[in-house]
């Protein structure tokens, strides 16, 4: 399986594009979330990803950084529809106020010509806690984070007798561990150096520092940790996040850069 991290970066970052990410198998692509503008669309060509390939979008939660980028996916798509390029449908999950926020934003702010596919060719599914759909050929369940700013999703992606868990932007809630059991990748919210908490602050937006995210990890038995949606005042953050991750955690470290490809 090919995971392409689009972004990595938190809410306010101007050097990198805010996390989002794709699963591919082969040429269908499974988006998560699409950051906070435009610059989406570029990102995707630029790492080959065609948009007419993309059936399934999962929005984690409707804060923009997350969830503005999906309407210009939208757009394109219903433009590429109207042209006759855009083939079967286009599958927007997400929980409740997810799908009520982009749909009202989409309304607000698009076409006629492109709302007009909505529930047609461009369908919104709301999914609830627990539930498992099978997209781009392997099962996905769905799951409340429990966030404690607003509802939040996030994901189990069971592949190839292989488990990734996404634990959404937030730390991981310890009601939840049970859901990291036997998974072979987490994927986990790394605000900031630990040594670095005085600057970023990131307990009162609550979110993790490297040391956190690489306790859990290492309490929890996870083989594999991809940290992800940090500040960039560390453009560069790599060699810094895995040297102070190596003190807390002694599985494998992975601190993606802006359109980099890992294969899980």
């Amino acid at each position: 399986m090919k995971l392409t991290i689009l972004g990595t970066g938190s809410a306010a970052v101007t050097k990198c594009y805010n996390t989002c990410f794709a699963f591919s198998n082969n040429n269908k692509h499974f988006l998560i979330d699409a950051g906070g503008g435009n610059q989406i669309l570029k990102i995707l060509s630029d790492n080959d990803i065609k948009i007419n390939n993309i059936h399934d979008i999962f929005i984690t939660h409707s804060h923009t950084d997350h969830i503005l980028g999906v309407v210009w996916v939208i757009r394109i798509i219903g433009q590429n529809i109207n042209s006759g390029k855009y083939k079967d449908n286009l599958n927007i999950y997400g929980h409740d106020e997810a799908i009520n926020s982009i749909k009202t934003i989409c309304e607000l702010t698009l076409p006629k010509k492109i709302t007009k596919h909505f529930e047609n060719q461009i369908n919104f599914i709301t999914v609830s806690d627990g539930e498992t759909i099978n997209i781009i050929g392997n099962d996905v369940t769905f799951f409340d984070i429990l966030s404690t700013k607003t509802k939040q999703y996030g994901f189990i992606l069971n592949y190839n007798n292989k488990k990734l868990v996404c634990c959404g932007d937030e730390p991981l809630n310890n009601k939840l561990f049970d859901k990291v059991n036997e998974c072979d990748w987490l994927m986990h919210e790394a605000f900031c150096l630990y040594g670095e908490r005085d600057i970023f602050k990131p307990y009162e937006k609550h979110h993790s520092t490297v040391k956190e995210a690489c306790e859990t990890a290492q309490a929890l038995n996870v083989p594999n940790l991809i940290l992800y949606h940090t500040e960039d005042k560390n453009i560069n953050k790599s060699e810094l996040y895995t040297c102070e991750g190596k003190d807390f955690y002694n599985g494998n470290i992975v601190v993606p850069n802006d359109n980099e490809i890992i294969f899980i």
